[in-house]
């Protein structure tokens, strides 16, 4: 059965088309917007979506509009640009950036928008792709209690998690500590794993004995998946948007005036990896990075002891 609002979609990577295509099945009235790679777009298009030429334009003809970009720079040219969605902004629409963006960008965007009568939602992602497909993504949401439970049956398409964290610019913030850590174990993961293949305790050894102790979690899973396994489809995604994310937390803590030794010291392994022009790999081959910083070839260590 259709619904009465009609959803927009700017942003339809590794997450946003599972996303997208989940909100059609919903029964949700869709238009898209891509970038350059036309897969994803032809998908949704077939599914019943239509395609927008502009943000503006799908301003225009859209009740919410989701953003799903890389980075607070893109979110700021889709929203402020000259076919932007300010462009077409009309009173009533909500915008939904789901996004692992700068809050302090988030807040003046949120203002910005206000002034022509647009709500400014941001409700950042936990998982991956796979559960984008399957619509049970983690959604951390930032925006006053009306906003949310009007956007609630919208937002159950995608997500299977659902939390109201706060005010607007509250779920960003949110996502940053989440990304902290979870970056922070990458790093963590990625050099005791090393370590231990130095003093003779190979990487299948490291997953036996950690993975069935109380130090296990699944985010360790995945990694170790990697890193035993080398199935590089396990984690998609990229140590470029993980420092991203490293850099917007220690610009956070800066902001609170707080120290952080630890988030500084993880940022600098992934933009150590950007800076050899590797930032496209995903964050499990961190390790790969870490063994070569040590003369270590991690594909001969995960060998061993792997069957």
């Amino acid at each position: 059965m259709a619904q009465d609002m009609t959803i927009g979609f700017i942003g339809v990577g590794f997450m946003g088309h599972g996303m997208a295509r989940n909100l059609i099945k919903g029964g949700y009235p869709m238009w898209v917007k891509g970038n350059r790679n036309r897969k994803p777009i032809e998908s949704l298009i077939a599914n019943g979506a239509q395609e927008a030429a502009t943000p503006r334009a799908m301003a225009q003809h859209c009740d919410i509009i989701h953003l799903c970009l890389s980075n607070s720079p893109q979110v700021e040219a889709v929203i402020r640009g000259d076919d932007g969605i300010l462009a077409g902004a009309r009173d009533g629409l909500i915008v939904i950036d789901t996004t692992t963006a700068d809050p302090t960008s988030t807040a003046v965007l949120a203002d910005e928008l206000a002034a022509k009568g647009v709500t400014f939602v941001d409700a950042p992602l936990g998982r991956t792709p796979k559960e984008a497909e399957a619509g049970t993504l983690d959604a951390m949401v930032g925006c006053d209690a009306a906003t949310f439970a009007m956007i609630k049956p919208v937002l159950d398409c995608w997500a299977g998690n659902i939390t109201h964290v706060g005010d607007t610019g509250s779920g960003h913030k949110m996502k940053l500590l989440m990304n902290f850590i979870s970056m922070g174990y990458a790093a963590l993961y990625a050099e005791a794993t090393v370590l231990g293949a130095s003093v003779g305790l190979p990487p299948a050894k490291v997953r036996e004995v950690i993975g069935s102790s109380r130090l296990s979690n699944g985010f360790f899973d995945t990694f170790m998946t990697y890193a035993v396994d080398r199935d590089r489809e396990v984690h998609k995604f990229t140590i470029e948007n993980a420092s991203k994310d490293l850099r917007y937390v220690n610009a956070m803590a800066a902001e609170a005036g707080m120290v952080n030794i630890m988030a500084g010291a993880a940022k600098h392994y992934f933009t150590h990896v950007e800076a050899l022009g590797q930032g496209g790999d995903y964050v499990p081959m961190l390790i790969d990075h870490v063994a070569r910083m040590n003369g270590m070839d991690m594909e001969v260590e995960a060998a061993k002891g792997r069957d």
